[in-house]
């Protein structure tokens, strides 16, 4: 080999380690409930180079890269063999997407993809694109991934633009070995962001599901439905409710979507999702938390007023700009979490906070008052409370109180 040309590849493989090996120190501004990191943890620089160039001289002469990745986000999560395993959503420059999985030691930095791709197998009708997965580990002892597999619709063959999403559903002993499963059927015609309940209710497999009546408008689900089938080998939902429903004039006032699966504690199953609303920039994605009780998690008996997390800074931009999703998040023994969310569909990042501090944020921070009198009464009483607190501080001059 031409001593420049193995140079050349030396140089994108250093280039690649010190980026793969950096630091990913927190941000300094924290509001007490989650603490941000200054660099995403996956971009699509992140992905292996000999999976991005052709390194043969012979066949690549220029070393181009012959088949770029165009992002690297949205990815499921857990705990395996003692590491923080992602599984991403990686998009080409064909703008197709696959699953590839990365592992950290401490969940924050130093990810590192693992040797290929993941292969999920297809079924007799072929997805034409798969992404967005969310894993979780079932107490029938599979780990199961949950994915949207997207096709043409075929009712309108003259719309290019035209799809139909399904929940797409396949299973894992160790992560690289993948039984697909039928799609879920369900009574919606469209179905994104569906999620696997970790445990069985009344005996049955229990799915949090988004019907939806088209590909990707706002306005058209009903919120974030539930159903209950008994076989996961044939997966059929007869009848969905909805658990937690769009509401005018919120952030969820467009469509919701359940994020990662949600993690059991003693005062019931906490969530994670995502509300989207339009605006005249166009539709803004932020996460929001919820808690439904332990013995019907169907029933929704916290939920905290507007976002829990929204796109700051750099997050604002990419492909798709100001929007955060979520669909993996990772709770240690130790009670600390470990939040995954893409930003603008376009990079991956962690923020970190405890199981006890999402808590303590769903069940006392007040809920929505729908509209502006009731709000501003709402924020009065905090206001009249910290008054008080100041004043018996001693410090309510230092906060220049005006009437």
């Amino acid at each position: 080999m031409n001593p420049d040309f193995e140079n050349k590849i030396k140089t994108l493989f250093s280039k690649q380690e010190n980026l793969l090996s950096r630091k990913n120190p927190p941000r300094k501004n924290s509001n007490g409930i989650y603490t941000r990191y200054e660099h995403p943890i996956l971009t699509a620089e992140h992905v292996p180079v000999h999976w991005r160039y052709d390194l043969s001289e012979e066949d690549n002469p220029y070393l181009m890269e012959r088949m770029g990745i165009n992002a690297v986000f949205n990815a499921g999560a857990i705990e395996f063999k003692g590491k923080i395993c992602v599984i991403a959503r990686v998009e080409g420059w064909d703008r197709k997407s696959f699953f590839a999985i990365a592992e950290s030691e401490n969940g924050i930095d130093n990810f590192r993809f693992w040797d290929y791709p993941v292969v999920i197998p297809e079924t007799e009708d072929p997805d034409t694109n798969t992404y967005d997965m969310r894993l979780v580990k079932h107490e029938d002892g599979w780990i199961y991934g949950l994915f949207c597999a997207e096709r043409k619709d075929k009712e309108h063959p003259e719309d290019l633009s035209a799809a139909v999403a399904s929940c797409g559903i396949a299973r894992t002993k160790d992560l690289k070995n993948w039984e697909r499963l039928p799609d879920l059927e369900t009574p919606a015609k469209q179905q994104r962001n569906c999620v696997l309940h970790p445990t069985f209710v009344d005996g049955k497999y229990a799915f949090y599901t988004r019907p939806l009546t088209h590909f990707a408008a706002t306005g058209t689900g009903a919120g974030i439905g539930w159903g209950l089938t008994e076989n996961i080998n044939n997966p059929v939902i007869k009848e969905e409710v909805i658990l937690d429903e769009r509401v005018y004039h919120t952030i969820k006032e467009g469509k919701n979507g359940q994020g990662p699966a949600p993690i059991k504690t003693e005062q019931g199953w906490l969530h994670l999702a995502h509300a989207v609303r339009d605006t005249a920039a166009g539709m803004r994605y932020v996460l929001y938390a919820f808690l439904t009780d332990l013995d019907n998690p169907e029933k929704v008996i916290k939920q905290p007023g507007g976002y829990f997390m929204a796109p700051e800074f750099d997050e604002r931009i990419g492909d798709v700009s100001n929007v955060l999703f979520t669909n993996g998040w990772v709770a240690k023994e130790n009670g600390d979490l470990f939040i995954y969310y893409g930003s603008s569909d376009t990079r991956l990042h962690v923020a970190t906070t405890t199981v006890n501090k999402m808590l303590d944020y769903v069940m006392n921070t007040p809920k929505d008052g729908l509209r502006t009198f009731a709000c501003i009464q709402q924020r009065n009483q905090l206001i009249t409370k910290n008054l008080q607190i100041l004043e018996g501080l001693g410090l309510k001059e230092a906060v220049k109180v005006k009437a």
